[in-house]
């Protein structure tokens, strides 16, 4: 319960520092103090492991919610950069006259782009989420929590997978289709 406790406030954690960091950059104008701010979201990710780390440590039996703050660090640092920037991009339109926020493209090689970008982000945090658990196997846990620890590498190397097939390769036959219909445009505009 204590590192499930702990899941639950790092996610709390992490909107609240990213609400404040925001609304000290764009509504009271204290851009260091913002700066300052979004700088310690990290913080809680470390927080998680160390937290983690102590409850095996202590003796706990390894779990789900260890095996999920090991995911859910590997995500966290995989996409909370790019979490902060489109919170960064809605706050200063609505606060400080920014320009509005860019759609994401629905066809062609910009949303093949986007979607190959978004999951890289994913490998990368099934990458994090496995050293996590292979450190907490050789670092921290007994005999007896290995094996629970080593059996969450699987799940995000499966999430991999099913984002791989349902994004980049899901789209490609449509990516395919837009490009060829635009390279055909372009050819009829240039004979014509």
């Amino acid at each position: 319960m204590f590192v499930a406790g702990f899941i639950a406030a790092s996610e709390i954690g992490l909107w609240v520092l990213l609400g404040l960091g925001l609304a000290l950059r764009y509504v009271v104008r204290r851009r260091r103090a913002s700066t300052v701010t979004l700088a310690l979201i990290p913080l809680l990710d470390l927080a998680l492991v160390i937290a983690v780390a102590v409850d095996l440590h202590r003796g706990a039996e390894a779990g789900t919610t260890h095996g999920l703050a090991g995911i859910y660090l590997g995500f966290s640092i995989a996409f909370g950069p790019s979490i902060v920037r489109w919170a960064d991009v809605r706050f200063a339109h609505r606060f400080a006259g920014g320009p509005p926020p860019v759609k994401p493209p629905k066809h062609g090689p910009e949303r093949m782009a986007a979607l190959w970008r978004e999951w890289f982000r994913v490998v990368l945090a099934a990458v994090i989420a496995s050293v996590v658990m292979l450190g907490l196997v050789v670092l921290v846990a007994d005999g007896d929590q290995d094996g629970a620890l080593l059996g969450w590498i699987r799940p995000p190397w499966t999430l991999v997978g099913l984002w791989f097939l349902f994004g980049p390769l899901w789209e490609l036959p449509t990516s395919w289709r837009v490009d060829q219909r635009e390279a055909e445009s372009a050819s009829s505009r240039s004979s014509s």
